[in-house]
C-alpha cells in the first residue's frame, strides 16, 4: 500500500474538493482519497499508484495537482498563501470600488433622472466586475455543469449572470436596469472569498509554526573539528555540538555533557527537562544551560518533529462522521435549489408578476449558496487539531474527535500511564534506632554490583540523597531472593523472607510492617546483617505526579474509570485504592486486553476509549473506539491509536478531552446556524419577501456572512480553556 500527497490548485469551494475526490476515488486500485480544502492538499492511498494517471483525472476536471516530494511540507508555503490573499484582497477591493458609482446611478434611478450614457457606464462596470474580477467564478461553474455537477458557484454564475442580462434587456425594451445587482452580487461573493481567504489562512498557524521552529542547521565534530552543515546534510550517527539558547538539530541521545532541555514544543510541559548523558532528546526543542554532545539518532522523514507535522496535517484533512452527512446534504442541496429556484420563477410568473419572478429567482440563488454549510466541520478540524499540536496532543483521526464526546467509559493502562513506569524507593524502616540514611547506604552499597531494576532504584536514591557508597566484597546474587556482600568485615543481606529463612534470620520485628507494605502493593526488601535485621526498604513503581487530579477530574466529567494490567491482584487494587479508579481488571495478558474491551463495549452500546503506552496495548488500543498512546519523547508510539499525548501525564488526557468536546461543540454550532440560515432565507427569498431591486445585494451580503461567521466562530478554539484551575 503506496501513500501520495498532492498539492492541489484552482479550487474555489469546499463542493471543489469533493469532486476531485470522486473523481480520484474511479481510479482502480485507490483504497482512500482524501481532499483537503484548507490545505489544497490531496491524500491517496493505494495499490500501484500512477501518479500521472491522478495529475490527468485532476487536470481534466480543471484543477492542477503537483505531486509533494516531502510529506512533511505544509500545503502551502507562506508566500504563496499571502501571494493568494493579496490577490483576493485586490480583486475584493476593485469590485466594490467600481460599483459604488453603480449605487449613485441606481439612486438616480428611483429620482427618475438618468445621466447621459448612463446604461452604457452601468453595462461596462458591471461587466468589469462581474466576469473580468469575478472570472475564476464562472469558470468553476463551466467546469461543474460540464462534469454535470453544481457547485456553489454555479449557483453564484447563474445569479449575476441572469441580472447582468436582464440589464442587457434593457437596451431593447423598457424594464429596470440590473447592472446594479449583478456587480453588487459579485463584489459581495468576492468580498465574502477574500475574508474566508484570509480567516481561513490562519487555521493552518498551527501547522505553520511547527515548521518554523525546525533547526535549519547542525554543528558537528569532524575530524576533532567543528563544522556547521545544513539540516539535510545531517547523517545518523554525526555528533552534535548544542551550545545553551541554539536548538537540538534532530533527534539524538546525549553523549556528553548536561543541561536543561525546554521541550514545551514537543510535549507542552513548560518546565524545562533535565538532560544527561545517556538520555534521548527531541530534534527542535531548545538547549538551555549547558554544552551538550549529541549523537543524531534519527534525521529526515523519521525524526519526532517530521511525524508530528505529518500527522497533523493528516488529520487536519480527515473526515468525521457528522461531517459526512453534512458533506451528502450539501451534494444534494445545489440541485435542490435549482429546482426551488425555476418553481419560484414558475409560480410568480402564473401569478402575473414577472418583476418579482426575476428578483425573487435570483435572490434564492444567491441566499441559498451553501458556502456555510462546506466550510463549517473542516475549519473547526482544523483549528481545533493545530491547537492540539501545540498542546502535546495528537489527533490521528478526526473521526476521535466526535467519537470522545459519545465516550462513556475510559479504560486505563496501570504501568506507564498511571504510574511512572519506573521502580523507586517509597518507604526506609529503621530498627534499633538504625538510621534511615546508614541502611539505605549499606543496601545501595551491596546493590551497586546488580543490574535489577530494583537494585536501580536502591542506588538511585542513595545517590540523591548524596550518600558515600561503601567497598563491597564478595559481592553474590541469589536467584529470585536477593542480593548478599561483605562490608567492612560484616556480612550484608538485601531480599525476599526466603534469603532470610535461608540464613537463619528472626524476622518477627519486622513482620507486621512487612505485611502493611505489601498490602499497598509495594516491593519490601529486607536488610540484615549475619545476627540481625537492620530495616527494610520498600520499592515501588510509583504514581505520576498528576494521576489522581487527574482521576478525580476524569470522575467529574462522568467518565466510568477501569484499569487494565497485567500486573498482580495486589499491587493493583492498591494502587486502584489510592486513586479511586472504579473497577480492576488484574493479570490480564497484552492478548486478552482486547476481548476485556469488547466485553466493556456491549456489542457496540457503550464507547469505550483506551489509553494506553502504545507498544504493548496496540491490540487493545485498536479495538476501543478511541485509542489514546500515552508516552513521552522521542520514543512515543505516534501509530499505536487515535489520539497521542506527547507529554506522559495524565493531565494531557483531560486537555484532550476538553479540546475535543470544544471542537465537536463548535462544529455542531457551525452546523445549526448554517441549515438555520438557509432553511430561513430561502423562503423568505421565495416568497419574495426581498423582492425588491436591493433583495439580491442583500441576499449576496447575507451569504458572506454566514461564511465567515462559521470561520471565525472555529478560529475561537484557538482560545478555548483546557487547562484546570
Amino acid at each position: 500500500m503506496k501513500k501520495k500527497i498532492f498539492r492541489i490548485r484552482g479550487m474555489t469551494c469546499v463542493s471543489c474538493a469533493k469532486n476531485i475526490e470522486k473523481e480520484i476515488k474511479s481510479i482502480s486500485g485507490i483504497s482512500s482519497v482524501k481532499v483537503d480544502f484548507n490545505n489544497r492538499k490531496m491524500f491517496v492511498e493505494g495499490k500501484g499508484l500512477s501518479v500521472e494517471e491522478i495529475k490527468k483525472k485532476v487536470e481534466g476536471l480543471g484543477y492542477k495537482a503537483l505531486e509533494e516530494e516531502k510529506e512533511e511540507e505544509a500545503g502551502e508555503t507562506e508566500s504563496e498563501e499571502k501571494k493568494r490573499i493579496k490577490n483576493a484582497k485586490m480583486r475584493a477591493i476593485l469590485a466594490l470600488v467600481l460599483s459604488v458609482p453603480l449605487m449613485l446611478t441606481m439612486a438616480l434611478m428611483y429620482l427618475d433622472r438618468m445621466l447621459p450614457g448612463q446604461i452604457y457606464i452601468e453595462a461596462i462596470l458591471a461587466f468589469v466586475v462581474v466576469y473580468v474580477l469575478g472570472w475564476k467564478t464562472h469558470v468553476s461553474a463551466f467546469k461543474a455543469v460540464r462534469r454535470a455537477y453544481a457547485n456553489m458557484d454555479v449557483l453564484i454564475s447563474l445569479g449575476t449572470t441572469s441580472a447582468f442580462l436582464f440589464g442587457v434587456a434593457a437596451f431593447f425594451v423598457d424594464v429596470p436596469i440590473f447592472f446594479e445587482i449583478a456587480a453588487f452580487i459579485m463584489a459581495f461573493q468576492l468580498l465574502g472569498r477574500y475574508l474566508e481567504e484570509k480567516t481561513k489562512g490562519k487555521t493552518s498557524e498551527a501547522l505553520r509554526r511547527l515548521l518554523q521552529l525546525e533547526a535549519k542547521t547542525a554543528r558537528i565534530i569532524v575530524e576533532g573539528k567543528e563544522k556547521e552543515i545544513p539540516i539535510e546534510e545531517l547523517k545518523i550517527g554525526d555528533v552534535m555540538i548544542v551550545r545553551p539558547g541554539e536548538k537540538i538539530p534532530t533527534d539524538g541521545k546525549v553523549t556528553s555533557g548536561q543541561s536543561s532541555v525546554d521541550e514545551s514544543m514537543a510535549t507542552g510541559e513548560s518546565l524545562p527537562v533535565e538532560k544527561v548523558p545517556g538520555e534521548e532528546v527531541i530534534g527542535s526543542t531548545i538547549n538551555q544551560e549547558g554544552v551538550l554532545e549529541v549523537k543524531a539518532t534519527k534525521v529526515g522523514k523519521d525524526t519526532f518533529f517530521a511525524r508530528v507535522v505529518g500527522l497533523v496535517e493528516r488529520a487536519q484533512g480527515s473526515r468525521i462522521p457528522i461531517q459526512e452527512f453534512a458533506d451528502k446534504v450539501t451534494s444534494y442541496f445545489v440541485p435542490v435549489i435549482l429546482v426551488i429556484a425555476l418553481l419560484t420563477a414558475a409560480s410568480w410568473l402564473l401569478a402575473g408578476n414577472w418583476f418579482v419572478a426575476i428578483v425573487a429567482t435570483i435572490t434564492v440563488l444567491i441566499i441559498a449558496c451553501p458556502c456555510a454549510l462546506g466550510l463549517a466541520t473542516p475549519t473547526a478540524l482544523t483549528v481545533g487539531i493545530g491547537r492540539g499540536a501545540t498542546q502535546g496532543i495528537l489527533f490521528r483521526r478526526g473521526e476521535a474527535i466526535e467519537l470522545m464526546g459519545k465516550t462513556k467509559v475510559i479504560v486505563l493502562d496501570k504501568t506507564g500511564t498511571l504510574t511512572k513506569g519506573k521502580p523507586a524507593v517509597t518507604d526506609i524502616i529503621k530498627i534499633n534506632e538504625k538510621q534511615s540514611s546508614v541502611i539505605l547506604r549499606l543496601a545501595a552499597s551491596v546493590e551497586k554490583s546488580s543490574e535489577h531494576p530494583l537494585a536501580r532504584a536502591i542506588v538511585k536514591k542513595a545517590k540523591e540523597e548524596n550518600l558515600e557508597l561503601l567497598k563491597a566484597e564478595k559481592f553474590k546474587a541469589v536467584f529470585g531472593k536477593g542480593v548478599e556482600a561483605v562490608i567492612n568485615g560484616d556480612r550484608i543481606l538485601v531480599g525476599r523472607k526466603l534469603l532470610m529463612e535461608e540464613n537463619n534470620i528472626d524476622i518477627a520485628v519486622i513482620e507486621k510492617e512487612l505485611n502493611s507494605l505489601e498490602e499497598q502493593g509495594k516491593t519490601a526488601m529486607i536488610v540484615a546483617n549475619t545476627d540481625q535485621v537492620l530495616g527494610i526498604i520498600a520499592v515501588a513503581d510509583t504514581l505520576k505526579n498528576e494521576t489522581k487530579k487527574a482521576v478525580k477530574e476524569l470522575h467529574k466529567m462522568n467518565y466510568k474509570l477501569v484499569m487494565l494490567t497485567g500486573d498482580n491482584e495486589k499491587t493493583a487494587h492498591a494502587v486502584a485504592r489510592q486513586i479511586g479508579i472504579d473497577e480492576v481488571i488484574a493479570e490480564v495478558l497484552p492478548d486478552q486486553k482486547v476481548n476485556v474491551i469488547k466485553k466493556l463495549q456491549k456489542g457496540g452500546k457503550v464507547k469505550v476509549a483506551m489509553v494506553g503506552d502504545g507498544i504493548n496495548d496496540a491490540p487493545a488500543l485498536t479495538q476501543a473506539d478511541v485509542g489514546i498512546a500515552i508516552g513521552s519523547g522521542t520514543d512515543i508510539a505516534i501509530e499505536a491509536g487515535e489520539i497521542t499525548l506527547i507529554r506522559g501525564e495524565l493531565d494531557a488526557l483531560i486537555n484532550a478531552i476538553k479540546l475535543s468536546r470544544a471542537t465537536f461543540r463548535t462544529i455542531r454550532q457551525n452546523l445549526f446556524w448554517a441549515f438555520f440560515y438557509n432553511a430561513v432565507a430561502i423562503p423568505v427569498a421565495a416568497f419574495g419577501v426581498l423582492a425588491t431591486m436591493m433583495g439580491p445585494v442583500i441576499a449576496a451580503g447575507a451569504m458572506a456572512f454566514s461564511s465567515l461567521s462559521v470561520v471565525l466562530n472555529s478560529l475561537r478554539l484557538k482560545k478555548a480553556k483546557l487547562q484546570s484551575k
